[in-house]
């Protein structure tokens, strides 16, 4: 029954759920429910699909993640980044609009879907640590500007397209002419009234003395209100007949029972960005999963969480969806809320699935200008250029891979930016660890402790040289210690010592072995002893599998002070040692 409580973290919180539970579970769905509803509809907009796409999306996926997801807060659904990755995939196979656009969407979420699902099988979650969180930050920051840019046709009534910032600024300048007056008026006092929600209205409602919990559910109801008034306001003046573009119908009903595309061409198409929006799903999902966590000391499995996204992911591809996620706006609302358990996910579910039944016919004279307006308020709070700064005052490397994917992805598309963050994430690592931080270090007088020579006042002997290593050893920096050591002990010196202290060592590769080797016996032609102090056990482990240690011309010493009173010859470092 453990094993399977592993699998099934339902099994685990429903045992404890109790009334209190179900009373927050359910405030928190309601909250939840009415910020959903224009908000899957504005991302099924951005994704380029049909509007009722956006709440399907948001039915099965929750209520699949409730029974397999370990976060008690996520919400999960259709989110920014995601649907405009979406887009940009499906685009390239087929045309919007079209029934080949749709299935492509499904598609997509079944491949995501499956792709989650594998790695939460195999316990891969630490695939997901290959992105920096600076690479993250900077996809996110461009991709909040794409989106926002990708919007301003429906809030200027043009039609024009693209999915890079040149390509929309071009296509966008070619359809001026089209500006439709009254659709701009109508989006833009949705934006400004949307903007003013966010910020202005909770502290007014409070000065007017209204409780915490009401002024929380008003606010969260704001894009409600948008949507009321100038749904409203189209079909009282007639505004769709003066070129104010409106959803229209919307099919009124439960999820349908739909079937992925599974012909090879179009797998083959789109494996790379189910795998690309799966990664960038799962680190935005579990990210957002283990702060909320954190909060309530409660924790995460990530594995089990690429099995809850899998499962969300593949009920969306079956009931009218498309790819799905855990969304940092609604999961902190959802928290925010006073969410306790899942079931609070299960709930808005029911929300939504009335609201397809009974509401959706009340949405045919919304102008998409307001959902235009929904997504570029929400998108714009992602837009985080302060990490510029930070990363330039902190670290150069981190600061180009920053700015690389930010210039990447607004000029190539999101798929070669977030492509190119990976590969900028390991290239990064790569780099960092090839030129691993050696120290020659020497004894603080009157200790057994060894320091830097350049940060401390310590005693060394020009007989021996001691050198710390901070990094593992592998095929990527191991012919640099080689190198270092050989650019200090050209002919002549005065060292008969080498010490390599490896209390930072994790591991040694044979491409490290085989540096180490060659560096014994340029030691020893030279007549200087090479030897090791601090080696780890699993290190030792290794070492001793090999001939090194039987080849090697000096001795491995348990710690290095033992080493240095053992090899250093000078009277004035034997006393320093004593």
């Amino acid at each position: 029954m453990h094993h399977l409580r592993g699998y099934f973290p339902i099994l685990n919180w429903g045992r404890t759920y109790d009334r209190n539970a179900f009373s927050n579970d359910m405030i928190a769905a309601v909250i939840v429910t009415i910020m959903l509803i224009p908000q899957s509809l504005a991302y099924a907009l951005l994704a380029g699909l049909p509007p009722e796409a956006g709440i399907y999306a948001s039915i099965a996926p929750i209520i699949l993640y409730a029974i397999f997801g370990t976060s008690r807060a996520l919400a999960v659904g259709p989110v920014a980044v995601v649907s405009l990755l979406t887009a940009s995939a499906v685009g390239q196979v087929a045309e919007q609009g079209t029934a080949g656009y749709a299935v492509a969407a499904l598609t997509l979420a079944f491949l995501s879907g499956g792709f989650l699902l594998l790695l939460g099988i195999l316990r891969l979650g630490f695939l997901a640590n290959f992105l920096s969180h600076p690479v993250i930050a900077g996809f996110i920051t461009a991709s909040g500007i794409l989106i926002a840019f990708s919007q301003l046709k429906h809030l200027l009534g043009v039609s024009a397209h693209g999915h890079t910032l040149p390509q929309l600024l071009t296509s966008l300048g070619e359809h001026l002419g089209e500006i439709n007056i009254i659709t701009v008026i109508i989006g833009g006092l949705a934006t400004a009234f949307l903007f003013w929600v966010r910020k202005g209205l909770k502290p007014m409602l409070r000065r007017l003395g209204a409780s915490p919990t009401l002024a929380d559910v008003l606010t969260k109801a704001g894009p409600v209100a948008a949507v009321a008034v100038t749904t409203l306001s189209v079909w009282l003046f007639g505004l769709d007949d003066r070129g104010v573009k409106i959803v229209g119908d919307v099919p009124q009903g439960l999820p349908p029972f739909t079937l992925p595309g599974l012909s090879p061409d179009l797998i083959g198409q789109l494996m790379m960005p189910a795998i690309l929006i799966s990664i960038i799903g799962f680190v935005e999902s579990v990210s957002v999963a283990q702060t909320l966590a954190a909060k309530k000391r409660q924790k995460i499995d990530p594995d089990q969480e690429l099995i809850g996204l899998g499962a969300a992911n593949l009920g969306a591809a079956f009931t009218g969806g498309y790819p799905v996620t855990g969304g940092f706006a609604r999961s902190v609302v959802n928290y925010d809320a006073g969410a306790e358990t899942p079931a609070a996910g299960a709930f808005t579910a029911i929300g939504l699935a009335i609201a397809a039944v009974a509401l959706t016919p009340l949405v045919y004279y919304l102008p998409t200008a307001t959902l235009a307006a929904t997504i570029v308020v929400a998108v714009l709070s992602l837009v985080d250029f302060s990490i510029l700064k930070k990363t330039w005052g902190y670290s150069k490397a981190d600061f180009i891979a920053v700015a690389a994917t930010i210039l990447l992805t607004l000029g190539l598309g999101v798929e070669v930016g977030v492509a190119s963050g990976v590969g900028i994430s390991v290239l990064l690592h790569l780099y960092k660890t090839s030129r691993p931080h050696v120290a020659e270090i020497g004894l603080v007088p009157g200790t057994q402790h060894f320091r830097n020579i350049n940060r401390h006042k310590v005693a060394t002997d020009p007989t021996v040289l001691s050198l710390r290593v901070d990094e593992s050893l592998y095929f990527v920096n191991a012919r640099f210690l080689e190198d270092l050591i050989q650019s200090r002990v050209s002919d002549g010196c005065a060292i008969k010592h080498v010490i390599l202290m490896f209390s930072a060592v994790n591991e040694v590769d044979f491409s490290a072995l085989e540096s180490l080797e060659s560096i014994n016996h340029r030691l020893t032609d030279l007549g200087i002893g090479l030897h090791l102090s601090e080696v780890k056990g699993p290190v030792m482990d290794r070492l001793y599998q090999t001939h090194f240690l039987r080849d090697l011309n000096g001795d491995v010493f348990l710690s290095q002070y033992d080493a240095w009173k053992a090899l250093a010859k000078s009277a004035e470092m034997k006393n320093a040692a004593e």
